[in-house]
C-alpha cells in the first residue's frame, strides 16, 4: 500500500540499554513456582514474576480494560493488548496490528489491517471487529475523542476507512496509545477488569494488585517461550527489592533509586531508557493563595531539580525545564523558566507584601500565612522524595508546605477546596508528539486539567496544532505552547524519568522502551 507521509522530525528520546545477560542455567522464580521456572525445555512449565510499582489504584490503570481511564496501558504492558501501531526506539509509529495506511483527503485515512489474527476468545480480527472496538472506545473513554476527532468508522473486510470532523494530523500517533488497543468487544469485558485481546498471554484472573496470565497458543506474532505469567503490584519499594533478592520475583519495574547498586552485577540485567515522564506540579487556580502570580513564581524558583536529581535520585533522572524532555526537537532546550533561585524568590514575595512579620520563619500577608498544601501520592517513589526535597528549601524561602502522599489523591483532587498543588506523573509524549500532553492536561476543557488552569491564547494554538501537518509548524507551536504556561507559571516541571527494569540474569526479552510500554512480549524468556 501507498502511504502518504506528512514530514516526521524524528521526535527521538534518548534510548540507553545495557546489554541483557544470557544465561539458562537455573532461575529463582515466584514462590512455589522455582521448580517449574528453573525446569529446562520440555521438562516443566516455565513461570515468569514481575514486580512492579506500575500497576494497582494510584496509576488509574488496574484491570485491563483500555477503553477504561489508564488501564489500556497495562493491556500493552503486560502482553494481553496490542494496537494498530507500534513505537520503535525513535518514538516513531510504525504498523503492528495494522499493515499500513493511506491519507485519501486531510480528513480520511485508510489503514490495512494484518491478517491471521485472532483474539484469545477465537475471533477472527476483521474489519468489522476493529471498528467495533474503536466505537466503543469512542463513546466510551475520557481522552480519546478530544485527540482523535474521528466522526465514522467504515469497515472493510480487512481494513477500516476513519474519518475525522476535521484534520487529525496525529491520529495515527494516538492509534498507538494503549487506549487504542484493540479488543473483541463481542467478548465483552468480564467484571474483573479482564478482555479478549491479540497478544501473546492471555489473562486468567485480574484483580486490584495482581494478573495471572498464560501464553497464547494461537499468537500471531510466533510462540511465547514462557507459559505462565504473574504481575504483582507492590507500593513497598523496600519489599520489591527484598523479593527480587530472595528470587520470589523474576525482575522489577520502580525500584528505589538507592538500590540500584546492589544489582550492577552478573546476577542481574538491568536495563535503561529515559522517558518524557515527567514529574510536575499543576497549580490551583480555585485557591486564593495560587491565584498570587508572585507565589507561583516564587514556588517555581525554589524547587532545587538538580540537587533533586542528583542526591535524592542517585542521578537516575534528568532536571526538567517544561514538559518536554531536551531529546525531543521540541523540548527543553527550546524554552525557558525560572532557575532555583532562593533569594529572587524572596525578594520577589517581599515586594509583593508576603513578608514575616512575626519571626517564626513564615511569611504572611493581609493575616494570611504562606501555607500550600502540596498533594501528591505514593505510589510513583520519586513523588514522595520530591515533596521532602521542595518542603526543605521552600520553608527557607518562607513557605509552609504541608505534603498530602496519600493513595485517596484521585478523590482529594476532585475537592479543589482541599489543596492549593497537584504533583503527579504522566509520560507526555507517548505517541511521540508534543499533543498528547497539551490535550490531556493544560486546555480548558482538558480531562486532567485538575488545577483549571486556562489560557485562551493556548487552547487558540493547540487548535492549530491539531490541523497542522508539516512537522517543522507543529514543532513549532509545541514550543510556543510549552512556553506559554511557564509563562503563567500554572505548572511546574521537575524531572523525567530514567526507567530501569532490573531482572535475574536468565531472563532475555525484558527491554526498556522510552514510551513506557511493551514490558511483556513474546520475546520474554527465562
Amino acid at each position: 500500500m501507498r502511504q502518504l507521509k506528512w514530514k516526521r522530525n524524528g521526535f527521538a528520546i534518548l534510548a540507553v540499554m545495557l546489554a541483557m545477560a544470557v544465561t539458562l542455567w537455573g532461575c529463582g522464580g515466584s514462590q512455589g513456582s522455582t521448580e517449574s521456572t528453573q525446569a529446562s525445555e520440555g521438562a516443566g512449565e516455565k513461570t515468569f514474576v514481575y514486580g512492579t510499582t506500575g500497576y494497582g489504584v494510584q496509576m488509574d490503570d488496574v484491570g485491563l480494560n483500555p477503553h477504561s481511564a489508564y488501564s489500556g496501558w497495562s493491556a500493552v504492558r503486560y502482553g494481553v493488548g496490542e494496537t494498530l501501531f507500534r513505537f520503535n526506539d525513535a518514538m516513531e509509529a510504525e504498523p503492528w496490528l495494522a499493515t499500513g495506511y493511506e491519507y485519501l483527503d486531510d480528513t480520511h485515512v485508510r489503514i490495512e489491517l494484518r491478517e491471521g489474527v485472532r483474539f484469545s476468545s477465537g475471533r477472527t480480527m476483521d474489519g468489522e471487529a476493529v471498528k467495533e472496538c474503536l466505537d466503543d472506545l469512542i463513546a466510551t473513554h475520557d481522552r480519546a475523542p478530544l485527540d482523535m476527532k474521528i466522526a465514522k468508522i467504515e469497515a472493510e473486510p480487512n481494513a477500516i476507512v476513519i474519518e475525522t470532523s476535521e484534520p487529525c494530523p496525529a491520529l495515527i500517533n494516538y492509534l498507538g496509545d494503549p487506549y487504542g488497543a484493540i479488543i473483541d468487544m463481542q467478548a465483552g469485558v468480564t467484571d474483573d477488569r479482564n478482555v479478549s485481546g491479540t497478544g501473546p498471554y492471555v489473562a486468567d484472573t485480574v484483580s486490584d494488585t495482581e494478573i495471572t496470565l498464560h501464553k497464547n497458543e494461537d499468537y500471531w506474532g510466533g510462540e511465547p517461550k514462557v507459559d505462565k505469567v504473574v504481575v504483582r503490584e507492590f507500593t513497598d519499594t523496600d519489599a520489591l527489592q527484598s523479593a527480587l533478592q530472595s528470587g520470589e520475583v523474576n525482575a522489577t519495574y520502580g525500584l528505589a533509586y538507592s538500590s540500584y547498586a546492589l544489582f550492577e552485577n552478573d546476577a542481574y540485567n538491568i536495563a535503561d531508557c529515559f522517558t518524557s515522564r515527567v514529574f510536575f506540579g499543576q497549580s490551583n487556580y480555585a485557591s486564593p493563595i495560587m491565584q498570587d502570580e508572585s507565589v507561583r513564581t516564587a514556588l517555581a524558583m525554589g524547587i532545587d531539580k538538580a540537587s533533586f536529581v542528583e542526591t535524592l535520585l542517585n542521578g537516575r533522572g534528568m532536571p526538567a525545564k517544561g514538559p518536554f524532555p531536551s531529546t525531543m526537537r521540541f523540548g527543553d532546550d527550546t524554552v525557558t523558566t525560572e532557575s532555583y533561585d532562593p533569594d529572587a524568590a524572596k525578594k520577589l514575595l517581599e515586594k509583593a507584601g508576603w513578608t514575616d512579620a512575626d519571626g517564626d520563619g513564615i511569611r504572611e500577608k493581609d493575616g494570611q500565612k504562606l501555607t500550600i498544601r502540596w498533594l501528591t501520592y505514593p505510589g510513583r517513589l520519586e513523588l514522595p522524595l520530591l515533596a521532602e526535597a521542595a518542603q526543605a528549601t521552600l520553608k527557607d524561602i518562607g513557605f509552609d508546605v504541608q505534603v498530602n502522599s496519600t493513595a485517596n489523591h484521585t478523590e482529594i483532587r476532585k475537592d479543589t477546596d482541599a489543596w492549593d498543588v497537584y504533583v503527579s506523573a504522566l509520560t507526555t509524549a507517548p505517541t511521540g508528539d508534543p499533543e498528547y500532553f497539551f490535550g490531556a492536561t493544560c486546555l480548558s476543557a482538558s480531562p486532567k486539567n485538575f488545577g483549571n488552569y486556562s489560557s485562551d491564547e493556548l487552547d487558540e494554538m493547540q487548535k492549530k496544532l491539531h490541523t497542522t501537518f508539516d512537522a517543522d509548524e507543529r514543532a513549532e507551536l509545541a514550543m510556543k505552547m510549552s512556553q506559554r504556561i511557564l509563562d503563567d507559571h500554572g505548572y511546574f516541571f521537575a524531572s523525567f524519568l530514567q526507567m530501569g527494569i532490573v531482572s535475574q540474569a536468565n531472563v532475555k526479552g525484558m527491554v526498556a522502551h522510552p514510551c513506557d510500554y511493551y514490558e511483556i512480549t513474546v520475546d520474554l524468556d527465562v
